[in-house]
């Protein structure tokens, strides 16, 4: 399995060896508890490696199958599965840091990260930093003698903004510190953030992993040394476990992982190129364009441009409830990643309000990606005409 591509890795990575009666297709297992030993341990802090499962919230075979498989994809040696993507990005930061430590965040990333950020992580004595990680110089400045881990996002969600993992790497590690990366956006398809120097790399598998809108998943992926002590500490203790019916859903999604992310990225970049040329639109951002101002790092950062873009109009607002009404085939509605095609507004002043709460450099940097607001398209796997079609009967 070792040699085997991608492709293959996206849909037989954890299987085992192929034996006779051995079912093609992963099976769900639905149990709570296995049965055990009578000698076997009652408490989880003395489970081993090769330790027969004995209770879901500590292991469960499906569950153990779809991280044996991320790991492959991402080139890690170890995965552990979370109920949410929150919930991995919450455990790396509780494992990780404790009062007196110090976060360097990404100043935009998912909301609900910058959000805890903000609010949960100070109450815990964590100072944090939030930092534009397009500016590798600014990240290097953040950093301080209790630095002990930088957490960004790129694509960052919503504006697409890309950050440099490998020079952003060398910071960290140059301070001592540890680096994850939220590559939810790319999926292991388009960046493998590991080979550019990150530590951890976590994933929605809500979003493309899953692909199908159906399955809410986390999952951090890294060295077996980084990872393997979160899975007790975190995983078990705080009880964030991923449930097997969503770990057999996502595992049938990720069949077809390298497949959905040709056609989205062949799609999306379609869609940009005509919207960049439609009458309400004096903004498209998207990777795979020649105008998007990190272009060079889209190239070699990314093995293909994605499937999200951005566009701005004026007063987005009353746009937004246009199209929220004339809209047939994309529904208007939050998430990304699915075979369904996805819009949803993001004003700027809200977020700011909300969310982000930048200032003076770091305002000024979101706002020469995103205006006074963008619609965020997740474009799904429909023939872009019919898309196309669709958004220009409903922009008018």
């Amino acid at each position: 399995m070792k040699d085997c591509s991608f492709r293959t890795h996206a849909i037989h990575g954890g299987e085992g060896r192929h034996a006779p009666g051995r079912p093609v297709s992963p099976p769900l297992h639905m149990a709570n508890s296995f049965m055990t030993e009578a000698d076997m341990d009652f408490s989880a802090e003395r489970l081993t490696p090769d330790a027969p499962y004995i209770y879901t919230r500590w292991g469960n075979p499906t569950v153990a199958m779809l991280e044996q498989r991320v790991a492959l994809l991402e080139g890690a040696e170890e995965g552990l599965c979370f109920s949410s993507g929150m919930a991995a990005i919450t455990g790396l930061f509780t494992h990780l840091l404790g009062a007196g430590d110090h976060l360097i965040m990404s100043d935009v990333a998912y909301a609900g990260a910058v959000e805890y950020t903000y609010d949960l992580l100070p109450q815990m004595g964590v100072e944090v930093t939030h930092v534009d990680m397009s500016d590798t110089q600014m990240v290097q400045e953040a950093v301080r003698p209790n630095t002990r881990l930088i957490h960004m996002e790129t694509p960052c969600n919503p504006i697409l903004r890309l950050a440099d993992i490998a020079a952003i790497a060398q910071v960290a590690h140059s301070a001592g510190a540890l680096l994850a990366v939220d590559s939810t956006f790319a999926s292991p398809v388009l960046t493998r953030p590991l080979e550019h120097g990150a530590d951890f790399v976590i994933h929605s598998m809500t979003k493309y992993l899953g692909g199908h809108g159906d399955a809410i998943g986390g999952i951090i992926v890294g060295r077996h040394a980084l990872v393997g002590p979160i899975r007790t500490r975190i995983g078990i203790h705080a009880g964030g476990v991923l449930s097997p019916f969503n770990a057999w859903l996502i595992l049938r999604g990720l069949a077809t992982l390298s497949l959905r992310m040709d056609a989205h990225c062949a799609s999306t970049l379609e869609i940009a190129t005509r919207l960049a040329d439609h009458p309400r639109v004096h903004q498209v951002t998207y990777p795979g364009l020649a105008d998007f101002p990190q272009v060079d790092l889209a190239l070699r950062q990314m093995a293909g441009p994605g499937g999200m873009l951005t566009f701005q109009v004026q007063d987005g607002e009353a746009m937004a409830r246009q199209l929220q009404k004339r809209l047939a085939l994309i529904s208007y509605a939050v998430s990304l990643g699915h075979v369904h095609s996805l819009i949803y507004y993001i004003g700027t002043d809200p977020m700011m309000e909300s969310s982000f709460h930048l200032k003076g450099d770091n305002l000024r940097s979101y706002r020469s990606f995103a205006g006074d607001g963008i619609f965020r398209i997740s474009v799904g796997l429909e023939d872009p005409n019919d898309l196309c079609g669709d958004l220009w009967q409903a922009l008018g």
